[in-house]
């Protein structure tokens, strides 16, 4: 073989393994993850990271090991202890005389966000609590202090005092959770300690009824999962493990969870303000399904169809009009009305959002700048008051009250609608809040006097039982 047929066979070589290698390199080879965790102002922890390489891959060639592992520590049981008195003998509920003092047990998850100790669960875990006691993944065992809670997005914050610095989760971006893609459920089902679940995420925004927006797995999830850890591969926190549907109570195939960037916004507002700040953008979307959104084509339309706007609200100082179509917030693309709330919920009044909206043939982009909540349903009673705007107050001749803009039907024969309600009993009512506050101390066994005013400025007084 002469020398000039060696360095050809050579040559070929070479180029074969260059090809090679490149193939390897560029179907084979999987990326390593950079996170970066970052502790801010208050405390809440956020990740970052390089997109997932798993994403597209099969169930075979996806590690859930370093997800798993690094979550199951961060992931605690919590018990809620209720003390309630039960009658013992006929005497006791004829006579309504204290009972027997009887503790109720129930169990659920949370999840470490902090290393002192802050931890994040589900409201529906620690309500009515007279105890809590949160239980780690080693066994040691502590008591818990409620620091905040909002029944709203069902997310609460207890803390509890370590011996030691706690393993804990960084919260992942959620508004980037794509659909199909690999998640784990950590929790602790029917008091089963730090299991571990693997699925898909199924799909986004889910409304359950409450205007909520809702993770959608098919992660396995039961009773005792509330309050744990949905993580993605990379084992960041994405979701807080909240509610399955079923008619038996236990898994049929789907479930959902607060996603984290919900539940991290509350519980900043907790931290920072005590209470959660919610923005509003003062609308109202054609509701879907109806006759009348059949015959309008509303239940076709991608996007969010603005059937009502509030007076003097963020949306009418921006500039948008009823019949406005809202396609996209910020970089969020919206195809329905959880879409938006969804991110609507991660926001405060004083921010101010992107908005891209298609009005008849013409897209427009308009900046909008949430405000406080102008309307509110009252307890008891039902009924759905704002807070006055200036013409208002001109036309009632009053400075302060709630105007009634909604009646529950049990109500429609008083003339309710429209009056501006400026007391209840002897309290005063300047606004919303204080309708709140006086409609929810309304006593079930007395009356209440409700004082209003008519368009005329005449006074007229209801008296509720």
């Amino acid at each position: 073989m002469n020398m000039k047929r060696i360095a050809s066979l050579l040559f070929v070589s070479i180029f074969a393994g260059a090809i090679t290698l490149g193939a390897y390199k560029l179907f084979f080879e999987k990326e390593n993850f950079t996170i970066i965790a970052q502790e801010n102002s208050n405390g809440v922890v956020n990740a970052s990271y390089t997109p997932t390489s798993a994403k597209g891959a099969g169930i075979n060639e996806v590690d859930f090991t370093n997800a798993a592992e690094n979550t199951v520590n961060a992931v605690v049981h919590v018990k809620n202890i209720t003390i309630s008195k039960a009658p013992t003998n006929i005497f006791d509920i004829f006579y309504g005389t204290s009972g027997k003092v009887v503790p109720q047990v129930g169990t659920g998850s949370g999840v470490i966000i902090s290393s002192d100790g802050y931890i994040v669960t589900n409201n529906h875990v620690i309500s009515r609590a007279n105890q809590l006691q949160v239980t780690l993944n080693n066994n040691r065992t502590y008591n818990a202090e409620l620091i905040g809670t909002d029944p709203n997005s069902d997310i609460a914050l207890i803390k509890i005092d370590p011996d030691e610095k706690l393993p804990y989760l960084a919260f992942g971006d959620s508004d980037h959770t794509k659909i199909g893609e690999w998640v784990l459920a950590v929790g602790n089902p029917f008091n089963l300690t730090s299991t571990v679940t693997a699925g898909i995420v199924s799909a986004k925004a889910r409304n359950l009824g409450k205007n909520q927006s809702f993770i959608q797995t098919d992660a396995a999830v039961n009773p005792g999962n509330s309050g744990g850890a949905l993580v993605n591969t990379n084992g960041d926190l994405i979701g807080i493990n909240t509610a399955i549907t079923s008619q038996t109570g236990s898994y049929v195939g789907y479930s959902f969870a607060v996603p984290s960037n919900i539940a991290k916004k509350v519980i900043q507002d907790i931290l920072e303000y005590g209470n959660v700040q919610k923005g509003f953008m003062g609308i109202r979307p054609a509701p879907v399904n109806t006759r009348d959104a059949i015959e309008k084509g509303i239940n076709n339309i991608d996007g969010v169809y603005i059937e009502y706007i509030e007076e003097e609200s963020a949306a009418e100082e921006a500039g948008i009009e009823i019949g406005d179509i809202i396609k996209k917030v910020d970089e969020i693309d919206v195809h329905k009305y959880p879409d938006l709330t969804g991110y609507l919920s991660t926001k405060r009044p004083g921010d101010t959002l992107e908005f891209v909206i298609n009005r008849k043939d013409e897209q427009l982009v308009l900046p909008l700048t949430l405000k406080e909540r102008q309307t509110l349903v009252v307890p008891e009673m039902g009924l759905e008051v704002k807070n006055l705007t200036e013409h208002d107050k001109k036309v009632y001749k009053t400075k302060t009250g709630v105007k009634i803009i909604g009646v529950p039907e049990r109500y429609r024969g008083y003339g309710l609608s429209e009056k501006v309600i400026v007391k209840i009993d002897d309290q005063e009512i300047g606004n919303i809040d204080d309708a709140y506050t006086a409609f929810g101390g309304i006593s079930k066994y007395g009356k209440t006097v409700i004082t209003m005013l008519g368009s005329n400025g005449e006074r007229d007084r209801l008296i509720f039982q």
